[in-house]
């Protein structure tokens, strides 16, 4: 029996959101690229977000205040594989948190997310 081959999965960790036009706004952010060969996925976390006029805390989706998303990287973007909002990636992990001053939770969830897609890429990069 052969082994199967094991893909190795680089990981970037940068200063900037990667997805969300209100990212600015928010506290929490996270960005994450993953490379596999001439794959590029932006895994981005976002949350507790402050309105500029309130300066309250606002929920960045249907009811909950912090999100991750993935998504391929911009075909033409060679230096920086920004996120292409327009090609998500699909995961099964959870996607968001429900409730403030969780900011624990929000790093939780990011991770689980960027080890299911390392997890993915790694065995050829099937994401349905």
């Amino acid at each position: 029996m052969l082994a199967s081959k094991i893909n190795r999965v680089a990981r970037s960790e940068r200063g900037w959101a990667g997805h969300f036009i209100c990212a600015l706004d928010c506290l929490f952010r996270r960005n994450t690229l993953l490379v596999c060969g001439d794959i590029f996925v932006v895994v981005s976390t976002v949350g507790a977000m402050r309105s500029p006029i309130s300066r309250r805390f606002e929920t960045v989706g249907y009811e909950h205040y912090y999100e991750t998303m993935a998504f391929y990287s911009k075909k033409d973007d060679i230096r920086y594989h920004d996120a292409d909002v327009t090609r998500e990636v699909q995961f099964d992990s959870p996607w968001q948190v429900n409730k403030l001053d969780s900011d624990d939770e929000a790093n939780a969830m990011h991770e689980a997310v960027v080890a299911e897609l390392t997890k993915k890429l790694r065995q050829g990069g099937n994401f349905g």
